[in-house]
């Protein structure tokens, strides 16, 4: 399984959080993480890494052939074994690399063959995601995907123009929010877009993901943001089992619909564009 991690707007912790669903995907999957910024990678600064293996070390082998195995062989692991295969800090190294392994006929290919692999998932940290951005044959390939987004009238603004596109990238969008603004409710009715969840605010499960020296040890698990990630996991390691003989509900997370009337809200409330203004916090809209 593929699964990208994204911003669409500003930068709301999608390398944190990648790594916490790598490092709690359900067992016995076999997970690692791809660090694939555009604007260059954090994990071998924040965890001390090499600077090779990596992502540029795999680009360029990609270009040579290989098998799924190739993979593994250009990845370090942080502290608890999670390998990752981290991007280098400069921005311009990082394109560079992206760009050639995202090249259908070498990459992106091998890239897919592995996450094929009975049990193999690569979470993708692809940062923010702009149109024109070398990682998107990345995303647009993923079996999954999620969108991080803050909250605030301003970051929500960006949005419902670009979730028709996310939609089309993959038949598994999940929209999560991060940080204080509007709650997931006034999301969904302002948006027609039921997000997962609300990433919790957890400085000390960040500060351990993020290889701060104020959080020594590993334990993601015992985090409310290792929890969350977990159970954001198991959601979206669900919806990749064969379907059941028995019919279920409809999910209220049902993948980016973007509808123009939205129940429950009267429909003169809704622009030209299907969202509402979102609602100030004296009750106005603004």
């Amino acid at each position: 399984m593929l699964v990208s991690v994204l911003s669409l707007k500003g930068s709301p912790g999608a390398t944190t959080f990648a790594v916490a669903l790598a490092a709690r995907w359900p067992a016995p999957a076999r997970a690692v993480v791809v660090e694939a910024d555009a604007s260059g990678g954090d994990l071998a600064v924040r965890f001390s890494l090499t600077s090779t293996p990596g992502l540029v070390s795999l680009a360029a082998a990609a270009r040579r052939g290989g098998n799924a195995d190739l993979v593994w062989q250009h990845t370090q692991q942080l502290p608890g074994g999670l390998p990752v295969i981290a991007a280098p800090p400069d921005a311009d190294q990082a394109r560079a690399a992206l760009s050639a392994l995202a090249q259908p006929a070498s990459g992106l290919d091998l890239l897919r063959e592995a996450t094929r692999q009975a049990g193999v998932v690569a979470v993708v940290d692809c940062g923010r995601v702009d149109p024109g951005s070398p990682v998107l044959p990345i995303v647009r390939t993923s079996d999954a995907i999620i969108v991080l987004s803050r909250a605030h009238a301003d970051d929500l603004a960006h949005l419902p123009r670009r979730l028709p596109s996310v939609a089309r990238w993959s038949p598994s969008p999940v929209l999560l929010l991060t940080g204080p603004g509007y709650s997931t409710a006034e999301v969904a009715r302002e948006l027609g877009v039921a997000p997962l969840g609300r990433v919790p605010d957890d400085p000390r499960g960040a500060a351990a993901l993020c290889g701060r020296a104020a959080a020594p040890r590993w334990l993601p698990g015992r985090s409310a943001l290792g929890r969350f990630a977990e159970k954001v996991a198991a959601e979206l390691a669900a919806r990749r089992r064969p379907p059941s003989p028995e019919p279920e509900p409809r999910r209220l997370d049902a993948p980016f619909p973007v509808p123009h009337a939205i129940p429950g809200v009267p429909p003169a409330a809704v622009s030209p564009n299907g969202v509402r203004s979102a609602p100030s916090p004296g009750g106005q809209t603004s």
